[in-house]
Parts: structure tokens; C-alpha cells; sequence
């Protein structure tokens, strides 16, 4: 009854029960002595700044704070055990390709070599063969006795170190598989992985290229922590990060069309092919499982946080780079907010007329700060913005009107009905623009980036983009919007909120770009043809959900939805509509959650692609589930 009470006054997924976590949460940690005496270590450590950060995003952030708990009841509920894994043996798949596993050897160290080798000899489907070549000074009788061990392991001694991918196509050039799995010499598949890559084969005999999820372990102990639980293929993504990385499996044919690797990327020989890959294979798919360990030692990229290899990040940049120039695509790479991060910055066609979209009710001091920053920071010229009265009643808000209609670039349009509903409102401000391309901006905005307007550009008029996005901010700097996931709450529902300014979300995705299923039309860039196809906004949708639905509807078209972070406004939330706090008010709320859950109920059923199924729905922060997980295999 207490439990059905508190869902009703506070339903998940809402502010109040987030805020009530927060405190049960600080309340249990100021009485918890052994969290108190690490927090005073931390400050001698790390200083008081660093410690309060990281005190503050656990408050926040609950369970994504503490993963390594949560990682181990999911690894319990949702990997085999020792009688399933037996079963796996038994299955008779129709389809029985053979896996090539090729690995690069260069002193690699015995242990390493002893546990790999292990594990794969105890997996649960047998039809592989692992390919080694050893770019070593010298042979290891210690590794000879151990390569020897099964007849599905072949062993080449190079003589010399040819780098990297030279090694690693001397492994290549021994597969006789159907397919190519790339490995590191001093990592791990669990005793399944094979089994669930031959699985989905099964289940998609046109696949071209499959990846995995993957976590860390230590070199000691064994210990497994920091799940990396990734999205279904996105190219903005990877060509922000190398997310895919391990454990990656490509049809034979496909890898000896492109060559094998090329040594003038090695350091991001991997990340180079993944990128050609994607190019050329026509169906990619992404197995949400644990089926690679990453192993955590002294000189591990994992370790170091990848200071360790620094020259892998510059060759990162000429991947990238050179697989925007192959496909068309004009622009220059950079280095992105984070380490092992990549920014394209996109060339401009033309000087296309950009329409900003701005509704406003009253509250002529929030749109005064709004307008201002604009002129001042923007560094596109050719735009213009359109401000939408919407029923306001203070004079002082029509005594700014006339004071900034036709001046700076700025026209104030009437909107001509009344009562509130964004997407008519919207509508009727696109339909009194002349831009090519628009942007709904709210009027609660600041702007923080100058050049803005050619971030977004440079992405909308990409043929294969249909939205843009921002990176929004509380008014103290900590994250409001970075993306939208379908799902969350029920619906759906803004990833990240509330992380500290100065720390990052999951995997940093806060701060790459990414392709998301939706962003927040507190700014979003489109075209103009692209309102045209799709309908404009949904005017039943007259307050909620109505960015989200413009987003999957140009999702249906088959064009991305891109979350740019190199785009920041600050978003003093909801000032001018207010908020859901009256009854007929939250009545309308509702009819539109029905709404939008009949009209997405598919995406709803399937999940979000740009999300992960073993991650919670209840949680903004991209926490691991602590129950079993349905997958759909």
C-alpha cells in the first residue's frame, strides 16, 4: 500500500523522486563510517574540489556511482553458468562456420598467453582456429609449449618486428575461416563468446560484421569491473570514438576486399579497419553481450587511460580522416573534449538562410537575454530570427516587440490562436520563415558557443542527417539535456541530467558527438524540406513528446539524428509555459504519454537502438541493471 502511495505521489522518473534518492542516499552515507573514512582519504588524496565533485555526482547519480556491485549481480543473473554452458556444447547449429581468431604476438608475456589459449580451448562451440604470428626478437620454447596444446592453433615465427599490422596480417594471412574475430595477445573471451557469435550468424546469415560488449579485468586478481555496454551500429559515434573496438568478427571475403591492415595507421590499425568495414559491409550487427575482457596491466591502454600509447590517438585523427575523404564527405578532424575522442568539423556548402524559431510568452527580460546573445556571439551571418507571440499579457513584453521588430535581423510574428500548443505555435513561426534550414530554439536560452550555427550546419546538410542537436545546461552549469533515450520513464526521457560541471556521464558520451533517436527541441536544427517531408510538428502533441516524435519521424525516413556537445546553451528551464501542476494540466500530460506510447509502441517493445538493453529504464544515468535481462536472440 506505502509502495503504491509513493508511485502515485511520486512516479518514477519524476524530479521529487529523484530528489528523494539523493538525500536517502546522503542519509545513509554521513552514518556509513567506512564511506566517511574513504571520502577523508580522498581529501587528503585528491583535495577537497575533486572529492566534493565525486561525492556529489554519487548522490546524484545512485547506481551508475557504483558500478562495480551492480556489475557483479548482473554477471550472476545474466551469464551462464557451469550446467549451461554444458548445454551449449550440445547445441547442432545449421550453420557451422569456422572462426578465425588472429592475434599479433610481440613478447608476450607467458602467463597472458597461457590463460587466452586456455580459454579458448574451453569454449563452448568448436569450430575455430586461432592464427599467431610473433613479431619477436627471438622464439619462446615456454609459449611453444603452450601453442601446441591444440591442433586448431597455428603459430608463425616472423623473425622480425613488423609493426603492428604487419604482424597482425602475417596472423591473417594463416586463417582459413569463414570469418576473422580480432583479439589482443593479453586478453580474454569468456568460455561463451564463440557460441553466441555462431548464434547470431544463425539467425542472420547476411551478416558482413558483428561487435560485441566488453568490460575490464584485472591483471591480478581477476576481478571484472567497468562494463561497457554499447549502442547499436552509429557512424557519428564511431567517428567520434572507436566504441566498437573488441570483440569485432568480419566475414573472410570482406577482410581480404580491403586489404588486411595498414601500417601507416598502427596504433589505430583497428580503429582504421572497423572504419573501412563499416563502409563496405552491408549489415553490421551489435550482440548486447559481455563476450571480450579487456585486460588492465602496467603498460595497458586501459591502465593508463590511454597516456600510454599517445601516438595512437594521432593516428586515431588520420583514421578518421581519411574515411571522411573516402566517402565523400569534406571536413577536417580533430581532437575531441576527451581524450581518444575525435571531432569532425564539417565544411559548409554555400551560405544557406538559417531561420531561427523562437516562441514567447511574456517573460520579455528571459527573451531579451536570449536575443542578446545571440547577437552578440553568433558568427554566421545569413540568418534571421523569428519570434512567435504567443498570447502574452504584459505590456512591458509588447513594449520590447516594438522595440526589436526589424532591428538585428529579428521579426515578430503573432501567432493568431489561443491557448498554448507548441507544435502549432512552431508550424506557424516555420511557415513565417524563409530560411533553408531552421532552428527551434526556446526562449529560455543562453548562448555559450559563437559559431553554433556552422556546428549544427555542418552536420544538417549531410544527406544522411535530418536533426541536430545541442548540449544544454542548467543555470549552474550541470547537464540538462545530452540526448534523448526512448524508454526512459516509460516514454522518454533526457540522459545525464544533473552530472556536475566538470565531470562526464557514461563513457564520456556526454561530451562526443553521437547519433541519438531524439534530442530536445529546445534547439534543433532541421531543413526546411525536411519539415516539408515529414509533416511538421505533430500538433497533437501540443506540449510533451513533440521533439521526440519529430525525431523518430525523421527516424522513419531513414536520415540520423545527431547530439553535437560542441553546441552549448544554458536552458533556464520551463520559465515562460511553467510547469505540469495543475490537474487539467497533468490530465493532458497523460493523454499524450498514451498518445506517444500507441503511436512508438514498436521502438518502445524493441528498445532504443542508441541505448543498451542491460542498461536501466528507471535511471538517467545509464546504470546497469540489477534484474535479469529479456534479450531479443
Amino acid at each position: 500500500m506505502r509502495t503504491r502511495l509513493r508511485d502515485k505521489l511520486f512516479p518514477e522518473g519524476g524530479k521529487i523522486r529523484s530528489y528523494l534518492r539523493t538525500v536517502n542516499r546522503f542519509v545513509k552515507s554521513i552514518f556509513n563510517k567506512q564511506y566517511v573514512k574513504e571520502q577523508i582519504t580522498k581529501i587528503k588524496e585528491k583535495g577537497w574540489r575533486v572529492t566534493w565533485i565525486e561525492m556529489k555526482r554519487y548522490m546524484i547519480m545512485g547506481t551508475a556511482a557504483e558500478p562495480e556491485e551492480f556489475y557483479q549481480i548482473w554477471i550472476n543473473k545474466n551469464e551462464p553458468n557451469e550446467e549451461e554452458l554444458e548445454k551449449q556444447k550440445d547445441i547442432k547449429f545449421e550453420i557451422n562456420p569456422k572462426i578465425s581468431i588472429i592475434i599479433p604476438m610481440y613478447n608476450t608475456p607467458e602467463k597472458f598467453f597461457k590463460e587466452l589459449v586456455d580459454g579458448l580451448i574451453e569454449q563452448t562451440y568448436p569450430n575455430w582456429e586461432l592464427c599467431l604470428a610473433d613479431g619477436s626478437p627471438e622464439k619462446n620454447e615456454k609459449l611453444e609449449k603452450i601453442y601446441k596444446k591444440d591442433e586448431r592453433i597455428k603459430y608463425k615465427f616472423i623473425g622480425e618486428n613488423k609493426g603492428i599490422s604487419g604482424n597482425t596480417n602475417a596472423a591473417l594471412e594463416l586463417a582459413t575461416g569463414d570469418f576473422i574475430a580480432l583479439l589482443d595477445h593479453d586478453d580474454l573471451l569468456p568460455k561463451f563468446s564463440l557460441y553466441e557469435i555462431v548464434k547470431c550468424i544463425n539467425k542472420n546469415p547476411d551478416v558482413d560484421f558483428i561487435y560485441t560488449d566488453e568490460d575490464k579485468f584485472e591483471e591480478l586478481g581477476g576481478k571484472r569491473y567497468d562494463p561497457y555496454f554499447k549502442s547499436d551500429f552509429a557512424p557519428d559515434t564511431l567517428r567520434a570514438n572507436n566504441f566498437i573496438c573488441h570483440f569485432s568478427v568480419f566475414k573472410k571475403e570482406l577482410m581480404e576486399e580491403l586489404g588486411g591492415f595498414r601500417s601507416e595507421f598502427d596504433g589505430a590499425q583497428d580503429y582504421d579497419i572497423i572504419l573501412r568495414m563499416s563502409e563496405k559491409a552491408k549489415k553490421i550487427i551489435h550482440i548486447p553481450k559481455v563476450l571480450y575482457h579487456w585486460r588492465v596491466h602496467a603498460l595497458s591502454t586501459a591502465k593508463s587511460g590511454g597516456t600510454a600509447k599517445p601516438y595512437a590517438y594521432e593516428a586515431g585523427i588520420k583514421a578518421v580522416q581519411a574515411h571522411i575523404d573516402r566517402i565523400g564527405l569534406k571536413g577536417e578532424v580533430v581532437s575531441g573534449n576527451t581524450l581518444g575522442t575525435y571531432k569532425v568539423n564539417y565544411e559548409i556548402k554555400g551560405n544557406p538562410k538559417v531561420s531561427i524559431v523562437i516562441p514567447n510568452k511574456d517573460y520579455a527580460s528571459t527573451l531579451k537575454v536570449c536575443l542578446k546573445s545571440i547577437k552578440r556571439l553568433t558568427t554566421y551571418e545569413n540568418y534571421e530570427i523569428i519570434v512567435v507571440e504567443n498570447n502574452s499579457e504584459e505590456q512591458k513584453t509588447f513594449d520590447y516587440y516594438d522595440e526589436i521588430d526589424g532591428k538585428d535581423k529579428i521579426k515578430v510574428v503573432k501567432y493568431p490562436k489561443k491557448g498554448f500548443n507548441y507544435s502549432k505555435i512552431i508550424n506557424y513561426g516555420v511557415a513565417n520563415s524563409d530560411g533553408e534550414y531552421i532552428i527551434q530554439l526556446n526562449n529560455d536560452t543562453e548562448l555559450i558557443t559563437p559559431n553554433w550555427i556552422e556546428e549544427m550546419l555542418g552536420f544538417a546538410q549531410r544527406e544522411d542527417v535530418g536533426g541536430v542537436g545541442a548540449e544544454l545546461f542548467y543555470p549552474d552549469k550541470s547537464i540538462q539535456h545530452a540526448g534523448i533515450i526512448i524508454g526512459i520513464g516509460g516514454v522518454a526521457g533526457h540522459v545525464f541530467r544533473n552530472i556536475p560541471h566538470g565531470m562526464h556521464g557514461y563513457f564520456s558520451k556526454d561530451a562526443m558527438i553521437q547519433n541519438m533517436s531524439a534530442v530536445t527541441a529546445a534547439c534543433i536544427m532541421a531543413s526546411r524540406k525536411m519539415y516539408e517531408t515529414v509533416g511538421n510538428m505533430d500538433e497533437k502533441f501540443e506540449v510533451a513528446f513533440n521533439d521526440v516524435d519529430f525525431c523518430l519521424k525523421i527516424r522513419e525516413q531513414g536520415k540520423l539524428i545527431v547530439y553535437n556537445p560542441y553546441v552549448q546553451f544554458i536552458h533556464y528551464e520551463s520559465k515562460s509555459r511553467g510547469f505540469e501542476d495543475t490537474l487539467e494540466k497533468q490530465k493532458r500530460f497523460k493523454g499524450e504519454v498514451e498518445r506517444f506510447q500507441k503511436k512508438w509502441e514498436k521502438i518502445l517493445k524493441d528498445g532504443d537502438p542508441y541505448y543498451n538493453i542491460n542498461l536501466r529504464l528507471d535511471n538517467d544515468q545509464c546504470a546497469i541493471k540489477p534484474e535479469k535481462v529479456k534479450y531479443n536472440d
